[in-house]
């Protein structure tokens, strides 16, 4: 037995039955575009296709949708009605899943890095992470030092050469390992011993490229190697890119931080004769909170440990 209700819709549905989505989508391109060939190009489909299209729902209807003249459409009266309900109609439709699609889908995260490893390391390889989170984005901001985290930054990477304010959590990355690093035909000319088994040294001749952002970079790295650097040429550049692109240029010999470095080495671009040693520091990923097992922030999170390796 069938309830009244059920009759009663099913009676509904069947006097408001509409003609196929395919065929009205195929209409409203032709009135607006005035012509079965146009639309059929935009459709990617068949001129014949479109017309078949359109004179199913005129049969439908019982009426010319369109005046057929000299190799063009005009919409006719209730042509011109039936394609202002479907123009309307297609309109609410891609507004509601345009505003849903919003709602449901991840905002980008905003994640701040220092300007060189955002240019050397970063972005050379984010192509990776979005093959592998397609639905996951990410807006990359370039700085450096303090940031102030959960007022439109979600993430930031630094080096730990300052003071952290308390309450951020701080994950490690990867840490810090430098040495000298030039175009790689120039290591004949500016390193001794290089080919004879023994410990390269840094030649006098060679000339030594320094930064204002990294001032220091030289001096830690004898520091830390008992190296002597007297009487070398220098020469200054204002940013630390700067002067590793001026390596890869051959004007001189650059500090090079590994991670920075790394492709140059691997495509035989850049050397690095002396190796290169941990500096202290670190390279840690800022969170305002802890990180959550299963928030997109820990996706991004375990491929920056895998990329940094």
């Amino acid at each position: 037995m069938i309830s009244d209700d059920i009759s009663d819709l099913r009676s509904q549905i069947d006097t408001i039955r509409l003609p196929p989505l395919a065929a009205l989508r195929c209409f409203e391109a032709a009135a607006r575009l005035e012509s079965f060939s146009r639309a059929a190009d935009v459709l990617h489909l068949t001129h014949g296709a479109v017309s078949r299209a359109v004179r199913l729902i005129e049969d439908d209807l019982g009426v010319a949708l369109f005046e057929r003249r000299n190799r063009r459409v005009f919409l006719t009266p209730v042509g011109r009605t039936l394609a202002q309900a479907v123009r309307e109609g297609f309109g609410l439709v891609e507004t509601a899943v345009r505003d849903i699609r919003a709602q449901t889908q991840a905002p980008a995260l905003v994640v701040s890095c220092e300007p060189t490893l955002l240019m050397r390391w970063l972005i050379p390889r984010l192509a990776d992470f979005q093959r592998r989170h397609p639905d996951l984005g990410v807006h990359l901001v370039a700085g450096g030092g303090p940031v102030t985290l959960g007022r439109g930054i979600d993430l930031a990477i630094r080096r730990d050469d300052f003071a952290r304010p308390e309450g951020i959590h701080a994950i490690p990355l990867f840490r810090e390992r430098i040495g000298p690093v030039c175009r790689a035909d120039r290591v004949a000319a500016w390193f001794d011993h290089v080919d004879a088994g023994g410990p390269a040294t840094l030649r006098k001749d060679a000339v030594l490229l320094h930064t204002h952002t990294r001032p220091d970079a030289w001096e830690t790295w004898t520091r830390l190697t008992g190296a002597r650097m007297r009487g070398h040429q220098a020469q200054s550049f204002e940013h630390f890119y700067i002067s590793l692109q001026a390596a890869i240029a051959g004007i001189g010999v650059a500090i090079g931080p590994w991670q920075l470095v790394r492709d140059e080495i691997d495509n035989g671009i850049l050397a690095a004769p002396l190796g290169f040693v941990e500096d202290g520091s670190a390279y840690h990923l800022l969170s305002p909170v802890a990180i959550g097992a299963h928030w997109p922030q820990a996706l991004l999170l375990e491929w920056l440990v895998t990329a940094a390796m």
